[in-house]
């Protein structure tokens, strides 16, 4: 069973070179999966991903 109170704040996804694999579509969807209330973005040097990020986590997280 997942922990509901668990939030994932050091998270780099396929926008951080080198550091992250994640695309922001398959995170939202396992997110969601786990019932997690909400979901950080940490990537490195860039803001890229912010909107494509925001957008579907404020609609399913």
């Amino acid at each position: 069973m997942p922990d509901k109170d668990f939030v994932h704040l050091h998270l780099h996804t396929d926008y951080s070179l080198l550091d992250g694999a994640i695309q922001i579509k398959h995170l939202t969807r396992r997110a969601t999966e786990l019932g997690m209330k909400a979901c950080a973005m940490t990537d490195h040097g860039n803001m890229f991903g912010a909107i494509s990020f925001y957008k579907p986590m404020k609609d399913c997280v």
